[in-house]
């Protein structure tokens, strides 16, 4: 048998190994497609996921964006900013705005009062008015032609005019003489002592005094100002040392008196009262007792007061704290109705409180931030202000009627109306993107909602203011004050300040005049405020 293999056999051999290799060339190619086209879905995949983080990124950027021109936005108007804190654009934008919408002055129309319109000029005194009366010196020559009188005139009787003035300030030094007696008991000599002073000493009266208080207090100036412009009024130096012990004498009075606390019995004794809190500047805080280090928080001056300005109080506390609130001695325990902002620090009063009113114009400030985010989609928080504001109208127009209470229907509706747009407001922002937390208008609109109660107190009880707009006015007085001195040195010179303001507003607001209540505090007599169930 032959080993000789066929022609045959070995091409189709031949073809079976070109079969092969061809056939694992052709796997390597897939295996290799097969990698490419993994890449490729990775790489595509990694793109899409580089163009949704880019599209999120660019989402959150755009919301960013909206919330810093919102907050560019904020002024007195739509915040809680006070105008003091608003950025110089802001007030720029803001007086603008006001030009915009005033009428356009007619160039005919001259400056100044016009015709028909009622002065408010000094009407003239009469009878027992008159302080003195004094003839003038007879005119010298025409207003005419010019002509001598003392030679061409002749009398035409008398008119009349009426200047008020103030006499010329000077300083009154007054050396009295002090007679001393010996008690034929004790041999004991008592020397009399001068108007406030004592014997030995030379010291400045009850009106300097007031005067350097009254110009600090109500003035707002500066200790070291205050004694150049009595300087320049008296023509007598005093000192910057005088003017700050001037207020110390005052103060000591009236904590010697119980001040405080008469006036925390007084407010106790009201259904209604206001309170506000503001930060103050104080170069030297407290130190704590167990570290020696300042104590934690930011200075305050607090304001509990009656709507009116019976009652004034204001108080010093070294922190916005809760506890520093309980300490004031007045809402614990107390069950009339509070009117006051959404600061979580005044809650701890509530359970006990006979009511709350949420400050309206603080809600209507916060409408406003909110509408002006989009005039279709917060078209709501337009609405809540409008009810509000017509709610207000129909408190104002019963209690000039003489009514104590609103008509149950038209409140009725009012409120319904309220529910209506709060709700949308709700349900409209619900989902809404924002760039951190739940949509502004989302926020809002649920806090109207859990608090509509606290809202409304106002339409319920006649009696209620709708703000807290009297306890914004009474923080002005430091407001104004730490913007001419710029702070206090320490907090016992913020709480003399406190005190002292309190002592004088609320005595204006019993008709005492300023410098009565200093000279009865300085003679040891200052006026006290009583309560009304007393």
């Amino acid at each position: 048998m032959s080993d000789a293999r066929s022609p045959q056999a070995d091409a189709e051999q031949a073809w079976r190994a070109a079969n092969e290799q061809l056939r694992r060339v052709v796997e390597a190619k897939d295996a290799e497609i097969a990698a490419l086209k993994t890449l490729l879905a990775e790489e595509r995949a990694a793109r899409a996921a580089e163009r949704e983080a880019e599209g999120e990124a660019h989402r959150r950027l755009e919301l960013r964006l909206a919330e810093l021109e919102r907050r560019l936005g904020m002024n007195s108007a739509n915040s809680s900013t006070p105008p003091s804190k608003e950025s110089i654009a802001a007030k720029a934008k803001r007086k603008a705005e006001r030009q915009r919408s005033q009428r356009e002055r007619s160039k005919d129309r001259k400056p100044g009062g016009q015709p028909g319109h009622r002065g408010s000029g000094l009407e003239p005194a009469r009878g027992g008015e008159i302080d003195d009366t004094k003839t003038a010196e007879p005119p010298a020559e025409c207003s005419g032609c010019g002509a001598d009188l003392g030679e061409h005139g002749v009398a035409a009787g008398r008119s009349w005019g009426q200047v008020w003035d103030i006499p010329p300030i000077t300083l009154e030094k007054v050396h009295w003489l002090l007679p001393r007696i010996r008690c034929s008991c004790c041999a004991k000599v008592t020397t009399a002592a001068p108007p406030s002073g004592r014997a030995g000493t030379v010291v400045y009266g009850p009106n300097v005094n007031a005067a350097a208080i009254m110009l600090s207090f109500f003035g707002n100036v500066p200790v070291e100002r205050t004694a150049l412009v009595m300087e320049a009024l008296l023509g007598t130096a005093v000192s910057p040392g005088f003017v700050a012990r001037a207020h110390e004498r005052l103060d000591g009075r009236l904590t010697y008196a119980g001040f405080d606390e008469v006036m925390t019995a007084a407010l106790r004794a009201e259904d209604v009262l206001c309170g506000d809190e503001s930060p103050v500047n104080v170069l030297r805080k407290d130190l704590d007792e167990t570290t020696g280090e300042p104590k934690p928080g930011q200075p305050h001056a607090v304001v509990i007061r009656t709507p009116d300005e019976r009652l004034v109080w204001l108080t010093a506390i070294g922190a916005r704290t809760k506890e520093e609130l309980k300490n004031l001695g007045v809402l614990d325990g107390w069950d009339g109705i509070f009117v006051r902002d959404d600061y979580k620090g005044w809650h701890q009063f509530d359970a006990n409180l006979g009511g709350v009113q949420q400050c309206v114009q603080h809600l209507l400030r916060h409408l406003q931030g909110v509408a002006d985010l989009h005039p279709t989609w917060q078209q709501w928080a337009g609405d809540v202000q409008q009810v509000l504001k017509e709610a207000h109208t129909a408190v104002t127009e019963a209690l000039a009627d003489g009514k104590d209470h609103l008509d149950p229907v038209l409140l009725a509706e009012l409120r319904a109306r309220y529910d209506e747009a709060v709700h949308w407001g709700e349900i409209t922002n619900r989902h809404r993107d924002w760039h951190e937390g739940n949509h502004p208008g989302y926020v809002l609109a649920r806090r109207l909602k859990d608090k509509a109660d606290q809202v409304w107190t106002f339409t319920r009880n006649l009696a209620v203011p709708w703000t807290n707009n009297a306890s914004e006015q009474a923080l002005k007085g430091p407001k104004r004050h730490q913007a001419v001195s710029g702070y206090w040195h320490t907090m016992a010179t913020l709480g003399r300040y406190c005190r002292v303001h309190s002592y004088l507003v609320t005595a204006k607001g019993h008709g005492i005049r300023a410098i009565d209540a200093i000279h009865a505090a300085l003679a040891g007599r200052p006026w006290l405020p009583t309560p009304i169930a007393a």
